[in-house]
């Protein structure tokens, strides 16, 4: 299997057909021999029919067209069982659930459903009456749950893609584990409905991939608002771009990095900081102390509750059906009273407000995925000691309404894997994006477990899309300085750096802060001066330039690049007694020069 970008050229240059694709996707299941992986895989010759079929209609525009995806089985598929890795559980659903709708509307053809933590409650993969997942890198290691089969058969290259589900980290454990990407979305910018609840607050659709680049399409695919899901959300998907020239990223504090004791993952974590320094990017030491303290509030706090609801009738009826570990997690002891459950709420809402503040002015929060590798015999012994290792750096995001994205950072000779977890605020995923695949395709790492290179990295677009707007922003909006989020809050991906026609002229007005920067347009006596070009959806852009203060406004600047674009300009008559700083040639560098004089 290769990825889903070069499946879907070879399917619309011909050098592939969609049926010669399925029917690779098949004999690799049976190739890997792992029967666990799937609780309900679909006949081959059903799925090739619709193959056919598909090759038949042509392309259409669809942009997943001849894609195998697998589907976690807490997600309806019409006509196939849910399961949620219960058969006393299970029904089978008449209609797709939103998210699979969607997949299939873009080209998409769905091969089966995935084994999975029964109830999606764990993060080890091994808490399944349908047995446990090979991990495909190494068979005595816990292949990551609850989305466990489908990690494993991205990884073993049964499909390029599948989709899983992130409450507590189940979207993002099982790709550190297994040399893939997880991208956990923002909440809400996924429909969960005909999705089996684990907490229904909390949970987000998740996407496995080989590449960031095929998980964004699947992503792209996905997205956007459902009016039959209460708790869908409009949020900006933006566009992935490339990075920006300047990037604020804050790593855990030494006394807070907790690897287990592994040498190993202390290693890789170091070596991803130093990839990421190398990017261009600023490492922030921050202290995890109120994200620690949120995570712990997943399992002990009032949240168990909303797992307790799933399983209520079952367990009243049919106790047995439900495996003893998941019995202990969500009905071991008594459940929290309305008064609990407020305070937890409150203690939430308090370390939200902590949290975003500690990540003011930073664009990712890198953790490691996952502390350490956990054996198979590791998680038997101790099945919820272990299990809440695996959920260290991700029981905390949901909670806090971030988003995430897990991505490869090494492969050892033995076969443990390690990964990395960017963490940004709602909305902020395109942003995550675009780090991420620069940070992957710097690991320079093989692909899951199928051993292929990295492929070259498609180049970021440095235009913006035909539905987006462009902006070129001179002063405090520049990535890394003080109102950069004011553009990525709002969907902003960066395009390019480039500066303008040497015709204008850059001051410092009074007052702030931040200081702000106006400028004009001269003609004779003027000079370029550097600027970066954003793209914002268009609610994004109508609501940033909502906000723009006077005396600044939005006008048409005139770029080197021969382009012209939306961007700040000044009315004139406010730069009298400002400071002319035309000579720094644009707004970063008058600031780095104002800070040595400081």
């Amino acid at each position: 299997m290769t990825t889903l970008t070069s499946l879907l050229d070879a399917h619309l240059d011909g050098s592939a057909t969609i049926p010669q694709t399925i029917a690779a996707c098949y004999a690799r299941h049976r190739a890997h021999g792992d029967a666990a992986i799937f609780i309900t895989l679909r006949p081959e010759a059903e799925v090739l029919a619709e193959a056919e079929a598909l090759q038949a209609e042509g392309p259409r525009g669809r942009a997943l067209w001849g894609i195998p995806v697998a589907v976690k089985d807490n997600i309806d598929v019409a006509g196939l069982p849910t399961t949620a890795a219960c058969p006393a559980f299970a029904f089978t659903p008449a209609q797709d659930a939103t998210v699979v709708a969607r997949l299939r509307t873009a080209g998409a053809i769905v091969i089966g459903k995935t084994n999975l933590d029964q109830f999606a409650t764990g993060l080890n993969g091994s808490r399944s009456p349908y047995g446990v997942p090979r991990n495909a890198l190494r068979a005595d290691l816990v292949p990551g749950g609850s989305s466990s089969g489908s990690a494993s058969a991205v990884a073993a290259g049964i499909v390029p893609a599948a989709l899983g589900t992130d409450t507590a980290g189940s979207g993002r454990v099982p790709a550190g584990l297994q040399n893939l990407v997880g991208l956990k979305p923002s909440l809400g910018l996924v429909s969960t409905a005909g999705v089996v609840p684990a907490c229904r607050t909390l949970d987000c659709v998740s996407v496995f991939a080989l590449t960031v680049e095929d998980a964004w399409a699947v992503l792209s695919v996905a997205a956007g608002p459902d009016a039959g899901d209460p708790w869908s959300h409009a949020l900006p998907l933006g566009r992935r771009g490339a990075v920006p020239p300047k990037l604020r990223i804050a790593v855990p504090r030494p006394e807070d990095l907790d690897v287990a004791g592994d040498a190993a993952a202390a290693a890789s974590f170091a070596a991803a900081v130093e990839r990421a320094k190398a990017l261009g990017a600023e490492i922030v030491p921050l202290d995890m102390a109120p994200f620690y303290e949120t995570a712990r509030l997943l399992y002990e706090g009032p949240w168990v509750a909303e797992r307790y609801l799933t399983i209520r009738d079952l367990l009243a009826k049919d106790p047995e059906a439900i495996l003893p570990v998941i019995r202990q997690v969500i009905a071991g002891r008594p459940l929290p009273d309305a008064a609990e459950t407020f305070a937890a709420r409150y203690r939430v809402a308090e370390l939200a407000l902590v949290a975003k503040a500690a990540m003011k002015g930073i664009d990712a929060l890198m953790v490691p995925t996952a502390p350490r590798p956990v054996t198979l015999a590791e998680m038997a012994a101790d099945p919820v000691g272990a299990n809440s290792l695996l959920g260290r750096y991700t029981n905390f995001v949901n909670l806090l309404d971030l988003c995430a994205l897990a991505i490869p950072a090494s492969l050892s000779a033995d076969g443990t894997a390690a990964g990395v977890t960017l963490i940004a605020p709602a909305g902020h995923d395109a942003v995550l994006a675009g780090i991420g695949q620069a940070l992957h395709a710097a690991a320079g790492l093989p692909l899951g477990a199928i051993g292929l290179p990295h492929p070259a990295a498609t180049p970021a677009p440095v235009r913006a899309a035909p539905d987006a707007i462009e902006i070129a922003v001179v002063g405090a909006h520049l990535s890394g300085m003080p109102l950069n989020r004011e553009l990525t809050d709002r969907g902003g991906s960066f395009l390019r750096a480039t500066t303008t026609t040497a015709d204008y002229r850059l001051f410092a007005l009074p007052g702030g802060p931040p200081a702000r920067p106006g400028l004009i347009r001269v003609g004779a006596g003027g000079a370029a001066i550097a600027l970066e070009v954003w793209s914002l959806p268009p609610e994004g852009f109508g609501r940033f330039v909502a906000g723009i203060p006077s005396p600044l406004s939005i006008g048409t600047l005139a770029l080197a690049d021969g382009t012209s674009v939306k961007g700040f300009l000044c009315e004139t008559i406010a730069t009298e007694g400002a400071r002319d700083v035309t000579t720094f040639g644009g707004w970063r560098a008058f600031v780095a020069a104002q800070a040595k004089v400081g």
